[in-house]
């Protein structure tokens, strides 16, 4: 097998490769639009979720007792990592 041979098999191979990847990126692309046009389609007839509201802090803040705990952490933390 002289050089010549062994290029065009190499090119050859490449657009093979190359031809695969774009075949493959292609349908994914098609079918990822396709699914997103059938979920906007058919998302008004879905169920919605109740959403519930976040819990607030109460009036004072934050609790004095997470406020410690997270000091102590902090410094065990930075004692042990010097």
């Amino acid at each position: 097998m002289d050089v010549a041979d062994m290029l065009s098999k190499g090119v050859e191979l490449m657009f093979l490769g190359m031809g695969t990847v774009f075949v493959f990126l292609a349908v994914l692309v098609f079918s990822v639009t396709k699914m997103s046009q059938f979920v906007q389609k058919y998302e008004a007839s879905l169920p919605q979720p109740e959403i519930k509201p976040k819990p607030t802090l109460p009036a004072g803040g934050t609790n004095s007792d997470h406020i410690a705990a997270i000091t102590a952490a902090i410094h065990q933390y930075r004692s042990r990592n010097k």
